[in-house]
């Protein structure tokens, strides 16, 4: 199951990615996590010190590499300069399976905090005025799109803050996006916007109360939040503990009690593989029409395979 954290920058999204990937590693579950964000601090809320850099390269460091790898003998993509983004697999990509042996996750994933982890990579001086933000994100778009996912595997995924996520195609990637919303106007403005533009294609979304200090907070966003609402965070001294570089001991019960919520209503979710290969041609086509096509000099819409079929049939179909 694929599972987005998305909010307001500074409503606690990275924390609660960081929270649950580690709930679900350490329950023996197979998990990936990756960092999305333009602040890439996943990695140190799962415990990597400070000042001490991420070990593996970002995917956006190697995104030429990683189009050769996924595009493998589809005839439909004959070079990495013709692989755009939102690049749909075919008949002849290489698929992937979560912490599988190949090129993609041997590379790019290590463990932090028992839980592993690609990063997206930061958005350096070098992008400052000449790079959007979501081209870094590429790489994981088309590992999304390459990714069969099996039952009780998951991809948590630290998302870029505010309505930022909806500026490509990722948003819909997802089997739950869960929005972490604070009791506060400003935050809820965000789960506004998120809600009303996931509901145009039928993205599920849950909401998270975090920060949440008393029934007055949770008071105020049952008012203004209404059945969306799944679950809440209390505000947490072992958090605060872990910002600040000392030991707590262990999440209080109601929070880790609200993580295993939100797995709950993960695995309750059905899997859509045709809804999910519907969207990816779908932005894919868009794209094309906005600016691929003329990036490329090709006409992109040729690479959607109407043959593909998406999931684990389609192992069986390469087998």
């Amino acid at each position: 199951m694929r599972v987005a954290f998305v909010g307001k920058g500074g409503s606690g999204k990275t924390t609660l990615s960081a929270l649950f990937s580690r709930h679900l590693a350490r329950s023996g579950a197979p998990v990936v996590a990756v960092d999305g964000d333009i602040n890439q601090h996943l990695a140190h809320a799962l415990g990597l010190g400070e000042e001490e850099p991420f070990a593996g390269p970002p995917l956006s460091t190697r995104t030429g590499e990683i189009k050769d790898y996924l595009r493998g003998t589809n005839p439909r993509i004959p070079s990495r300069d013709a692989m755009v983004k939102t690049t749909p697999p075919g008949r002849g990509s290489r698929l992937l399976r979560l912490l599988g042996d190949d090129e993609l996750h041997s590379r790019h994933v290590r463990v932090v905090g028992g839980v592993p982890l690609m990063v997206t990579g930061a958005f350096d001086e070098s992008d400052l005025g000449v790079a959007c933000y979501h081209s870094k994100l590429g790489a994981v778009e088309l590992y999304l799109n390459h990714l069969v996912d099996g039952p009780g595997e998951y991809v948590v995924v630290d998302m870029t803050a505010g309505a930022d996520a909806f500026a490509s195609g990722l948003f819909t990637r997802f089997d739950m996006t869960f929005l972490v919303v604070e009791p506060t106007l400003k935050s809820l403005s965000v789960y506004r916007q998120y809600r009303d533009h996931a509901a145009e294609f039928g993205v599920p979304v849950a909401v998270v109360g975090n920060k949440v200090t008393g029934e007055d907070d949770l008071d105020f966003l049952r008012a203004h939040v209404g059945g969306d609402l799944l679950a809440h965070c209390v505000l947490s001294p072992f958090v605060r503990a872990q910002e600040q570089g000392r030991d707590h001991g262990e999440l209080e019960p109601h929070n880790a009690r609200t993580l295993e919520r939100l797995r709950t209503a993960v695995d309750a979710r059905p899997k859509d593989w045709a809804a999910f290969h519907r969207h990816t041609v779908e932005f894919h086509l868009r794209n094309a029409a906005a600016w691929a096509d003329a990036a490329t000099g090709l006409d992109l819409a040729t690479q959607v395979d109407p043959e593909f079929r998406p999931g684990p049939q389609a192992f069986a179909a390469l087998a």
